[in-house]
């Protein structure tokens, strides 16, 4: 590993589950932080904005501000203006994200008036439901694109593992025969995304995450040195199943630092 300038973090299982912080995980940030080091939340988590996320995280100790954090909503504003300007916006999603979708226009599909262009597909709740997912595959049908914040298939609660939309997008796309165009990770441009904020090349970020195809391998697959945590939504038949081997595997976020200074060591 190249000498280490950024550090890419996941939140939900890795710094929190149920938005607690995991043992450690403050006092890791801030020595990562008091280390020099650049650092960038990173999360799919498609319920809070980024404001609320920063305003909870640093109620509980950890030092982050809103500018520390890109979300998948934010990072899927930013596609949608780049790819498809001015598109009326169906959206899926469980949580009010409006305030990280800044210029996305939203419209009810139930609305004759207002046909979307494009189905938007956030994280999964109670609105996911049958009406509201035939609701999509019609609009599919009629030539919507599909847009999707992630894939995640489902995430760790202090109750267990909870489904997510990954799973109902796989029907989606099935069902309509269309691909999703995915906006957080683990799509490569979200991790460009991340590392322009810092203005840190690939060789030199690492990105800690509980998930290892979205987190880990498809930051490693953008050129970005990957650190599994054996927290949060890790199973071990998963790792053994996974696509490929991450460059590092901790116990927790608590042992990053001794991994860093050990890394800047060799």
């Amino acid at each position: 590993m190249e000498s280490v300038r950024a550090v890419l973090v996941d939140i939900d299982g890795v710094l929190t589950v149920s938005w607690r912080p995991l043992p450690g995980a403050v006092e890791a940030l801030r020595e990562v932080r008091e280390a020099g080091l650049a650092v960038l939340l990173v999360t799919n988590t498609t319920s809070r904005t980024r404001a609320s996320i920063a305003g909870t995280l640093a109620d509980t100790g950890f030092p982050v501000s809103a500018e520390d954090i890109l979300t998948a909503p934010a990072a899927t504003a930013a596609y949608l203006a780049e790819h498809c300007p001015g598109a009326r916006c169906a959206l899926l999603n469980s949580g009010d994200i409006a305030e990280d979708l800044d210029g996305v226009t939203v419209v009810d599909p139930a609305d004759s008036g207002a046909v979307p262009d494009v189905v938007l597909v956030g994280g999964a709740g109670p609105e996911f439901g049958y009406e509201a997912l035939d609701r999509a595959f019609g609009l599919l049908q009629r030539g919507a694109r599909l847009v999707a914040m992630h894939r995640n298939l489902y995430w760790r609660t202090d109750e267990g593992l909870r489904l997510d939309s990954g799973a109902f997008l796989a029907g989606l796309e099935k069902a309509a025969r269309v691909e999703a165009e995915i906006t957080g990770k683990p799509a490569r441009a979200f991790f460009e995304a991340a590392l322009a904020r810092l203005g840190a090349g690939a060789g030199e970020a690492v990105m800690v995450g509980d998930d290892v195809e979205s987190d880990v391998l498809a930051a490693q697959r953008a050129g970005v040195t990957g650190v599994l945590v054996r927290t949060g939504k890790f199973q071990p038949e998963t790792l053994r199943a996974a696509d490929g081997t991450p460059d590092h595997v901790i116990d927790s976020f608590a042992d990053l630092p001794v991994l860093l200074r050990g890394s800047a060591q060799q």
